[in-house]
């Protein structure tokens, strides 16, 4: 089996799905591209069993076959040659893969195609469709918000509420929630799942904006699919906590101040702060915010004064300013607004300026004040 393809559009191709794929693993054939080429199209698939990712493009061949192609050594061959046509012969009887350049030749092992784990394929499912560039926006206001701890296996992943009246997206950690609203995205019926964080990062790498998004989901996959890459991941098989329960109704504190005065000043204070506890103190007295911290343990201590909007009681409150900063590297609003209640109770983010369509609500929780 011979073909002959464009070093510079396989490359590209390769690199798109190159996220898949881990170096850690018990299959030594999931560190493989597989190749599958049919009437002069050739389709190449990356998976590590829970997320697959598959792409295509146009060849010469005269004939159908397929091969897994070592994954590592042929991106650094792809990356280390300038464009021309790269013609690659693969025997079929050993798999031993040639690959043929103006001025050389470079030999590898290649292992038999049919070995490659099977790729799920949509069956029973649901269909919506989003945006690229909506979609690309909710997955970059939940990500940074989603929990690392594999004991709690749902808040590993982004919660996906879809109904007739928009789409929710929910990401938390139990120390800082998210919640991402689409009044512009319907689906025919009401489904929810729990989409994983790699997957996430692969789509939000990739994703094309001015593209509409396919998604089908059934109860154990979701299928993305957006020009000619097609992502697939298995569904995190838990039940979400009811992130409802835990966001204040009534916070009748109300700051607002501009998100880059305040952002730049939290990470300099921050530097500052205790480095088990990053707590910053916000004391706000009429329109002055005042952002403290300091660590006792090396007695360091900082302060800054911010002009402000205030509405509400004078307040005292510490935050971890790593989840302030968080948030407000998300944030793209030139204000930000702080909903708060009492000094034990979350405050609720939200930008001042968003698109109509769009509800954004961020929580964090305090920091106990010491005594």
């Amino acid at each position: 089996m011979k073909f002959i393809v464009s070093n510079t559009a396989l490359l590209q191709n390769l690199q798109l799905i190159n996220g898949v794929i881990s170096t850690n693993t018990v299959l030594p054939i999931l560190e493989d591209f597989l190749f599958v080429i049919e009437d002069s199209k050739l389709s190449i698939y990356a998976t590590d069993l829970e997320t697959s990712m598959s792409t295509s493009l146009e060849i010469e061949a005269k004939e159908n076959g397929r091969v897994a192609i070592p994954a590592r050594i042929l991106l650094e061959t792809c990356k280390n040659l300038p464009d021309q046509p790269l013609t690659i012969s693969i025997d079929e009887n050993n798999y031993a893969i040639e690959i043929t350049t103006e001025n050389g030749k470079y030999k590898l092992a290649g292992e038999n195609g049919d070995e490659f784990p099977r790729i799920p394929v949509a069956e029973d499912v649901k269909k919506v469709s989003i945006p690229g560039s909506t979609l690309q926006r909710a997955i970059s206001y939940t990500l940074f918000a989603v929990s690392n701890d594999e004991l709690r296996a749902a808040m590993t992943g982004v919660y996906v509420e879809l109904g007739t009246d928009g789409v929710i997206f929910v990401a938390t950690d139990a120390h800082k929630l998210v919640k991402y609203k689409r009044t512009d995205v319907q689906a025919e019926q009401n489904a929810s799942f729990i989409l994983p964080k790699k997957a996430l990062n692969l789509l939000k790498a990739s994703l094309p904006e001015d593209e509409q998004v396919k998604i089908s989901y059934n109860t154990s996959n979701a299928f993305f699919s957006f020009g000619k890459v097609s992502l697939i991941c298995r569904l995190i098989d838990s039940k979400y906590p009811d992130y409802n329960n835990v966001i204040p109704t009534e916070n009748p504190n109300k700051l607002t101040l501009t998100k880059k005065d305040f952002q730049n000043s939290l990470k300099r204070i921050a530097i500052y702060a205790n480095k088990t506890t990053h707590q910053v103190i916000l004391r706000i007295t009429g329109s002055e915010l005042q952002v403290s911290a300091q660590d006792l343990d090396f007695s360091n201590e900082a302060n800054e004064k911010l002009n402000c909007l205030y509405e509400g009681e004078d307040l005292e409150i510490g935050f971890n300013a790593k989840f302030l900063i968080e948030m407000m590297n998300v944030i793209d609003s030139k204000e930000v607004k702080i909903d708060m209640s009492s000094p034990t109770r979350a405050g609720l983010l939200f930008p001042t300026e968003h698109d109509d369509n769009e509800d954004i609500t961020m929580l964090v929780m305090p920091v106990m004040l010491s005594a």
